[in-house]
């Protein structure tokens, strides 16, 4: 049997260097927004000739588009973020950039979202959080009919939750990922996730806790560990090899969610030993 909350105080270090690293990145570089949150149109032109920035600046003042974004990939790709456009206003735009480039423009992606849908999904978004939150922590206490083990699930899953958006703040700032409907989704699979392993160990507790009453907490809760750690670890090096294929492979649309997936896999598999048993061994320890 290994004593793995002998080394409670390295874990907590750990946890709070990578928390503290990802909160000063949301602090100084904040998320690159994506439409679906903040309203407006995503525009990919497609040209036949290599194509110039100043000259595409200059079609955007006078057509007087607002733009966050406007990035050219490969030399004959226009990537744009505006303002809320509608059909007949894209038109004239592209009909106008043709003619000052010179070359054809190929619609490649064209998606426009208005701010009231961005705030739709935002509120969406939190409300659905807060109901799972509140129900994990209902049928934890429920099934192990003690609240301590609801509250140290909850804490842990938000300790994932704390690291995935700090390292997404940098992965923004860096490498362009935006904030968008996939970041949510990968956020309620982490949180289901991070429940999900943190149950097989804390089952386990309470199985020896219902055999074992001489042993203290920490000795059941490392014995516990001892026995779960491998088949934990298999569980999620599956997941963990497949997340890191379709980064590596699958297409751009889909790297950054894949990513995120992967950062809340390995994050879930560390807090569930290293942080959700330690927690639940604290609040046993103060509830007597």
């Amino acid at each position: 049997m290994i004593n793995f909350l002998k080394y409670k105080k390295v874990y907590a270090l750990i946890s709070g260097l990578i928390i503290g690293i990802g909160l000063l990145s949301v602090i100084m570089y904040g998320y690159s927004v994506s439409i679906d949150f903040t309203g407006g149109t995503n525009i990919e032109y497609g040209f036949d000739k290599a194509i110039e920035k100043k000259r595409i600046e200059k079609v955007v003042k006078a057509q007087n588009i607002k733009t966050s974004r406007l990035e050219i990939v490969d030399s004959k790709k226009l990537n744009l973020k505006t303002a809320p456009l509608d059909e007949k206003k894209e038109q004239a735009f592209r009909n106008t950039l043709e003619g000052e480039l010179d070359s054809k423009a190929t619609v490649l992606k064209l998606e426009t979202v208005g701010p009231t849908l961005g705030k739709e999904t935002i509120t969406k978004t939190l409300v659905a959080s807060i109901v799972a939150t509140i129900g994990i922590l209902l049928y934890l206490t429920f099934s192990f009919h003690k609240s301590s083990f609801g509250i140290a699930a909850v804490l842990a899953m938000f300790h994932d939750l704390l690291v995935l958006f700090g390292t997404y703040s940098l992965l923004s700032h860096f490498f362009g990922a935006e904030l968008d409907t996939l970041f949510v989704t990968a956020i309620l699979t982490t949180m289901s996730f991070s429940v999900h392993d943190t149950i097989v160990v804390f089952d386990k507790i309470r199985e020896y806790k219902r055999k074992d009453f001489s042993s203290s907490f920490d000795e059941i809760a490392n014995k516990a560990l001892s026995e779960t750690m491998v088949r934990s670890l298999n569980n999620s090096l599956t997941i963990v090899l497949m997340l890191v294929s379709l980064a590596l492979l699958g297409g751009e649309v889909i790297r950054f969610f894949v990513i995120t997936l992967l950062i809340g896999t390995i994050s879930g598999t560390y807090s569930s030993p290293f942080v959700a048993v330690p927690l639940l061994s604290w609040l046993e320890k103060r509830s007597k």
